[in-house]
C-alpha cells in the first residue's frame, strides 16, 4: 500500500457491506446504527508482545483473537451480536493489514456483527484495539456478575485448560493442533451466552482469567460464596484440573442458576453446540470462591491477576 489513505480504502473493500441495521458505517465522520432497547458496550487491546507474539500468530490469528476476546464479553452479558468498531495500530513495515482485518470479517460475519468503523495510525509496535456493542431489548433480560444468589447451582460451558496448554505449546515450538488452534482462534459464545440468559442463569462471566479468578469475581460481585469441586472442572485433553482452574484465554461462560433453570440451561448450551459442566454451588459467606479437592480439602488456586 502506498499511503494511509489507500489502505484505509483497501481495509473498507475488505469488510464488505454492512447489515442493514447500520445506516452509515465505515467512510462518514462515525458511524450511525439503528438502536434496540439497551446496548451493552465493551473495549479490549492486544498488543505484540503483552498479548501475542507476531513469532507464533499471523496477522489472521492476531484480527481474530482481537475481535473474539471483545465479543466474549458481550457474551457473558447475555446480549445479542451488535457492531465493532476497530483501531488498528500499525509499526513500520507491516504487511499484515488486509490478513489481520478479513480473519476479523471472517469471524464478524459468523457471529453476525457488523465491523462498522475504525481507524488506522502508524505505532511503534502492532496493537489493536476493537470496541464492540450488543444488543438487547431491555436491562432486565441482561445477566450481571452481582446476581449469584445462596442456593443456585454454578456451571461452565465446554472444556478448561485447551488455550494455556496450547500456549506452552507454542512457546515449546509446537505450532500445530487442537490445543494450539484453541489459543490462536477462541471462539466468543455469543449464541450460547444469549440461550442461558433466556433460559435463566443468574449471573454470568467469561473465563479470560481462568475459573479461580473469575469465579471470584462473581463471588465479589454477588456478595456470596461459590464452592467448586475442582475434580469436576471439564479438561481439555492433557490438562490438570490445578491447570484448567488457573489457565486463562478459555472464553467459556462460567455461571450460576436457580436449580429450577438446571435442565434449562443444559438444553440452551445443548442447542448452541456446546455442554454444560455443573462445578458446584452457591452459599452465603465471604465473597470468595473456594475451589474443593476431592477430600474435601480447599486448594489455594489463583488464575491471572490483572496488575
Amino acid at each position: 500500500m502506498s499511503t494511509e489513505l489507500d489502505l484505509i480504502a483497501a481495509i473498507q473493500a475488505a469488510l464488505g457491506p454492512v447489515p442493514a441495521r447500520v445506516l452509515t458505517g465505515s467512510g462518514d465522520d462515525a458511524a450511525v446504527v439503528r438502536a434496540d432497547g439497551v446496548a451493552v458496550t465493551s473495549i479490549d487491546s492486544v498488543v505484540d508482545g503483552v498479548h501475542f507474539s507476531l513469532s507464533t500468530h499471523s496477522p489472521a490469528d492476531v484480527g481474530h483473537k482481537a475481535l473474539a476476546t471483545a465479543l466474549s464479553d458481550i457474551a457473558a452479558m447475555g446480549a445479542g451480536p451488535g457492531e465493532a468498531y476497530v483501531a488498528l495500530g500499525l509499526p513500520p513495515g507491516f504487511e499484515g493489514a488486509l490478513e489481520l482485518v478479513e480473519a476479523m470479517r471472517a469471524l464478524a460475519l459468523a457471529q453476525g456483527v457488523a465491523i462498522a468503523g475504525g481507524d488506522v495510525v502508524s505505532a511503534p509496535v502492532l496493537s489493536v484495539t476493537v470496541s464492540v456493542t450488543g444488543w438487547s431489548g431491555a436491562a432486565d433480560r441482561l445477566v450481571y456478575r452481582s446476581g449469584a444468589r445462596p442456593g443456585d447451582l454454578v456451571g461452565v460451558t465446554g472444556e478448561l485448560g485447551g488455550s494455556g496448554a496450547g500456549l506452552l505449546a507454542l512457546r515449546s515450538g509446537v505450532t500445530e493442533g487442537p490445543l494450539v488452534e484453541r489459543h490462536r482462534r477462541p471462539q466468543p459464545l455469543l449464541a450460547t451466552g444469549l440461550a442461558l440468559a433466556g433460559a435463566g442463569v443468574s449471573a454470568m462471566i467469561d473465563v479470560s482469567d481462568g475459573v479461580a479468578t473469575d469465579a471470584a469475581h462473581v463471588a465479589r460481585a454477588s456478595g456470596v460464596t461459590l464452592h467448586l469441586r475442582l475434580p469436576d472442572l471439564p479438561l481439555a485433553p492433557g490438562v490438570s484440573a490445578e491447570d484448567a482452574a488457573t489457565a486463562g484465554d478459555d472464553y467459556e461462560l462460567l455461571f450460576t442458576a436457580p436449580p429450577e433453570a438446571r435442565a434449562a440451561a443444559e438444553r440452551a448450551a445443548l442447542a448452541t453446540g456446546t455442554r454444560v459442566s455443573w462445578l458446584g454451588d452457591v452459599r452465603a459467606g465471604r465473597a470468595v470462591a473456594e475451589l474443593h479437592a476431592a477430600d474435601g480439602r480447599v486448594v489455594d488456586l489463583t488464575g491471572y491477576e490483572h496488575g
